[in-house]
């Protein structure tokens, strides 16, 4: 009888980075996890970090799973890794940083410089795509690096993502997951690698493609774990490092969420809804689906930029009872604000919340904003909190919508990961507001167990994809809607929610315009 062989990956997100051990069933066997300080700014809208910062912690993590578990290491097959989306960090030759990363939640911009030439220029004015043409560029990292510290650029080699960061300090190789690539990048969407020579965006940015790195899909060897590496993390020298993907992505894919019918939503610091597809389709032309954990795959991914950030917000400025109740019990607060929740009926007393918290592109658009209406004396902080989390489903229920018309798919199932899906209450007003099913996969590590996944199948250890997802991902507690929520929900979202946007979009517009927020 064969040894058993277990999958460690490595998950750096933008609160923790955890290294995790699963079985080939897709139990999680044991965690090492080191909470992270997300970022730090100098100036108001930046968010930057030292990327040593993050290998120091990846190597506290892997150093703490092996104190938690005591497993011999040689049974380790493999190793994958996945990381948080957008964060980008120059280096030199030798992988050494130039600067601090700029993290996805960065704020600041670079005015585009001149228009994009050629065939493509005329193309977007044709096609009225300009304003997004112009906030790819003012977004992008690389110019404002080129332009604000022009030594900076001139010294850099390579300019990396996380993902690729952290891959090449784990095996020597400036290589990198195509599932990795969601960034201000030059990257062909479309067909999942660096965009050719003549592609308008080797116009808008300054990078050339000697400072990328190599591309290889999810499943495929990236290199093997170094000697230094080893001595720095404690994983066993030689041992393959396989490609995974993204966060998000790999969440989808640990939720098992590879069918088109099935809507895998994310409760983190951004929330999202995801479908998988084998074929490329834009959901808010001209923004693209990004690259699956499922090689030569799309998510097709609608996203609410601040998410399950609000819960953090309200639990700063309104929880302190919670957050004081949550220290002397020894839990989470989060886990308390469950009782505000079930005080207030669905639909929050007609408080209803639009989670525009930060701005869109398209739709929402740049000039976009929060708005909350409804309010009276009845109302309580109770039904603030509940409103938030009903603004949240309201807003992915219109990105599920939107899903469907463009794939002509209807979706009949939600799945739920994140940190947001612990919550029972979240989950069953999901399910109302959806009126679908609403689920959670059985483990809250599934951005891990995606990876675990991905390096299964690239190791052989799992014959194909469909049989790894059968094999590893499961769901959990099931939450059905309740009619009569479910009826209540359905009005306010048709007859309110839905109104909120295109009635304040000139009031938006004009606040803007008066206060410069947001820029």
């Amino acid at each position: 009888m064969s040894a058993p062989r277990y999958l460690l990956a490595i998950d750096n997100g933008t609160q923790s980075v955890r290294a995790l051990l699963f079985d080939l069933a897709g139990n999680l066997l044991g965690k090492g996890k080191v909470e992270l300080d997300p970022y730090y700014a100098d100036q108001p809208g930046w968010a930057e970090q030292d990327p040593e910062y993050y290998w120091q912690s990846l190597g506290e993590a892997c150093r703490r799973l092996w104190q938690a578990t005591g497993v011999d290491r040689g049974l380790i097959a493999g190793v994958s890794l996945t990381t948080q989306r957008g964060t980008l960090i120059n280096v030199d030759a030798d992988g050494r940083p130039l600067r601090p990363a700029i993290l996805w939640l960065d704020q600041r911009r670079s005015p585009p410089q001149g228009r994009i030439r050629g065939p493509w220029g005329w193309l977007f004015r044709a096609l009225r795509v300009e304003d997004t043409v112009d906030h790819f560029r003012s977004q992008a990292e690389a110019n404002w690096i080129a332009t604000q510290q022009p030594e900076i650029w001139a010294r850099t080699d390579k300019f990396l993502l996380l993902s690729g960061f952290l891959t090449h300090r784990l095996c020597g190789r400036f290589v990198d997951s195509v599932g990795s690539c969601v960034a201000y990048l030059p990257f062909d969407y479309k067909r999942l690698r660096w965009a050719k020579p003549g592609d308008w965006k080797w116009q808008a940015l300054p990078v050339t493609p000697a400072m990328l790195p190599e591309l290889v899909k999810p499943g495929e060897a990236l290199g093997r774990i170094t000697a230094a590496a080893s001595a720095h993390t404690g994983i066993p020298e030689g041992l393959p490092l396989i490609a995974a993907a993204a966060d998000k992505a790999c969440e989808v894919l640990g939720a098992g969420g590879v069918d088109p019918r099935i809507a895998c939503l994310s409760y983190g610091t951004t929330a999202t809804i995801n479908t998988t597809r084998a074929r490329y389709l834009e959901i808010n032309r001209p923004i693209p689906p990004y690259p699956a954990a499922l090689p030569d795959h799309y998510n097709t991914e609608v996203m609410l930029f601040r998410g399950f950030w609000m819960v953090s917000w309200f639990k700063e400025q309104f929880g302190h009872l919670e957050r004081q109740r949550g220290l002397e019990l020894g839990v989470e607060a989060e886990t308390l604000f469950d009782e505000l929740v079930e005080r207030v009926p669905p639909g929050s007393m007609g408080l209803t919340l639009q989670p525009f918290w930060s701005p869109g592109i398209r739709e929402p658009g740049l000039e976009a904003k929060g708005a909350i209406i409804g309010f009276g004396d009845v109302h309580t902080r109770a039904h603030l909190y509940r409103a938030i989390l009903e603004g949240l489903a309201y807003g992915l229920r219109q990105g599920k919508e939107r899903i469907e018309r463009r794939s002509g798919t209807g979706i009949e199932r939600l799945r739920v990961s994140g940190g947001g899906s612990q919550s029972d209450a979240a989950l069953q007003l999901t399910a109302d507001i959806f009126n679908l099913p609403a689920e959670r996969p059985h483990l809250y590590e599934t951005s891990g167990l995606g990876a675990a996944i991905d390096c299964a199948v690239g190791l052989g250890l799992h014959p194909d994809f469909p049989t790894a997802i059968a094999a590893m991902t499961r769901p959990g507690r099931l939450f059905t809607p309740n009619p009569e929520a479910a009826a209540t929900y359905e009005r306010l979202y048709r007859e309110v929610y839905l109104r909120m946007y295109r009635q304040l979009r000139p009031l938006y517009r004009s606040i803007r315009e008066i206060t410069g927020y947001p820029p």
